[in-house]
C-alpha cells in the first residue's frame, strides 16, 4: 500500500511542513507556533456517562516518558492527527484546542514537547527550547 502525501489541514500544518522542507527557518517556525492553536489530549473522566465530558476542573494532559525518563507533553496539530496515536492510549479519547503559548506558560521546567508523534510530519521540542519559549513569553516578545 502506498503512503499518502501529507495534506496540511490548517495554518499550523502548513508552517510545520514548510519548516520541515527548509522553506521556513526553525526560529521563524517556533515564533509562528507560539501564535497558533494546538490540540492537547486530555484524560477522560470515568463514569460520567458522556464520552469526552469532564467533571473536574483539573485536566490531565497526555505526558509520556522516554527511555531516559524525560517527561514529554504530547500535542497534535489537529484532533484528526491524534486519532491513531490515542487509539493505543487508554483513557485519552478527547482533548481541547488551546493556544500553544498558553500551554507553554503552564509547563514545568524540564518537560519536552512532541507534536504529532508517530507521524512523518511532526516536531520534537527539547526542554531547553521550551525554557527559551518561556523566557520569550515572560519578556513579552510573543503575544499570547
Amino acid at each position: 500500500m502506498q503512503e499518502q502525501a501529507f495534506e496540511p489541514k490548517n495554518e499550523l500544518e502548513k508552517k510545520l511542513l514548510a519548516a520541515m522542507e527548509g522553506e521556513l527557518s526553525s526560529e521563524d517556525f517556533m515564533r509562528e507556533l507560539m501564535a497558533q492553536q494546538i490540540f492537547i489530549p486530555i484524560k477522560d473522566d470515568k463514569d460520567v456517562g458522556i464520552q469526552g465530558f469532564q467533571l473536574t476542573t483539573k485536566a490531565t494532559p497526555l505526558v509520556i516518558q522516554d527511555d531516559d525518563g524525560m517527561n514529554i507533553l504530547v500535542l497534535f496539530t489537529s484532533p484528526d492527527r491524534s486519532q491513531d496515536f490515542l487509539a493505543g492510549v487508554p483513557g485519552y479519547s478527547g482533548g481541547l484546542l488551546a493556544d500553544f503559548s498558553w500551554i507553554v506558560e503552564r509547563m514545568e521546567p524540564g518537560f519536552a514537547i512532541s507534536v504529532n508523534p508517530g507521524l512523518d510530519v511532526g516536531i520534537d521540542v527539547e526542554p531547553e527550547i521550551v525554557s527559551q519559549m518561556l523566557e520569550l513569553l515572560a519578556a513579552g516578545s510573543v503575544k499570547n
